[in-house]
């Protein structure tokens, strides 16, 4: 599955989510269902606490390069320099930023976030592994 069968030349067209980061199983890495106290993942039954749950990257985007468009998602730590930080660490600064700032409606840091998105992304050309 993480084995690249061609590399692929294209330009961002735009982003398809504003969901960049998923609490994600550390042993199969599905998303995670999460309450208040509590992680499951439905795919393997791991369980843990909410606290202890790790986060990873999904950035979904509209790709095109001569000839056609593709919809793919790009996951995990390659995305990491692009962030400049790790999911994980992302995660828990939106979280510190939320609580600082006294946030309740998190759609303000949500739209800076998408918005610095799509500044680094859309209309730039990159080179896929798919």
């Amino acid at each position: 599955m993480n084995s690249v069968q061609g590399l692929l030349a294209a330009s961002v067209i735009s982003i398809q989510n504003s969901c960049f980061i998923y609490p994600a199983c550390q042993n199969c890495f599905s998303r995670l269902i999460l309450d208040s106290r509590r992680f499951n993942c439905l795919k393997c039954g791991c369980t843990g606490e909410a606290k202890d749950a790790s986060y990873r990257y999904r950035l979904a985007l509209k790709i095109a390069d001569t000839n056609d468009l593709f919809d793919i998602a790009v996951f995990g730590s390659c995305l990491d320099p692009f962030f400049g930080v790790t999911a994980e660490n992302l995660q828990r600064y939106i979280q510190d930023f939320n609580q600082l700032s006294g946030e309740t409606n998190t759609e303000s840091s949500t739209r800076a976030l998408v918005q610095a998105v799509e500044t680094c992304f859309i209309g730039k050309r990159f080179i896929f592994g798919v």
